[in-house]
């Protein structure tokens, strides 16, 4: 299995022709990847907090879901360790809907033969990305008064994850 490119290459916005309906017809590619993330809340969801974290996006960008998820993961692992898993609520607001495609080129001998045809090919699907606006909502995190400072350590920890300028805003 080949291996993931690097998240610099598809960090640029763009609009190709990735639409998903679900009316078969009206779709613009043949399938799409399931995405990566395997829940979007974690926490107590039931439970009312009194104070919200939320992480806001500096800038205009693409996130692949694999990074989502480990931001997510991070961030659930430090705050069911050191306030409880009651004692908060994760909420990922952005979803991955936009597929990401490459046209795979060969390498080595004889390559050329094999790379001359399909000049403007689409590609074929390799992943799926959240487009980003700036000012846009990534997570929530909702805890209590008494435990915010550890909120602020897991949205601190979710910024090393994702990989770029992000905001923290308590609410």
């Amino acid at each position: 299995m080949s291996k993931l490119r690097p998240g610099r290459a598809y960090k640029s916005m763009e609009l190709p022709y990735t639409r998903k309906s679900k009316f078969k017809e009206k779709n613009y590619t043949k399938f799409a990847l399931h995405t990566k993330i395997t829940q979007f809340h974690s926490g107590d969801r039931q439970n009312k907090f009194n104070k919200k974290l939320q992480i806001l996006s500096k800038s205009s960008l693409q996130v692949r879901d694999n990074a989502l998820e480990a931001a997510r993961i991070v961030a659930n692992k430090y705050l069911t360790d050191t306030v409880g898993e009651e004692n908060f609520h994760i909420q990922l607001i952005s979803v991955p809907h936009h597929i990401l495609r490459e046209h795979k080129l060969a390498t080595g001998a004889g390559a050329d033969r094999f790379s001359a045809g399909m000049q403007k090919s689409f590609g074929k699907p390799i992943g799926l990305a959240s487009q980003i606006r700036a000012g846009d909502k990534i997570f929530e995190i909702d805890v209590n008064e008494d435990h915010i400072a550890e909120a602020k350590e897991a949205a601190d920890k979710i910024r090393k994850k994702l990989g770029f300028k992000t905001i923290a805003l308590v609410i």
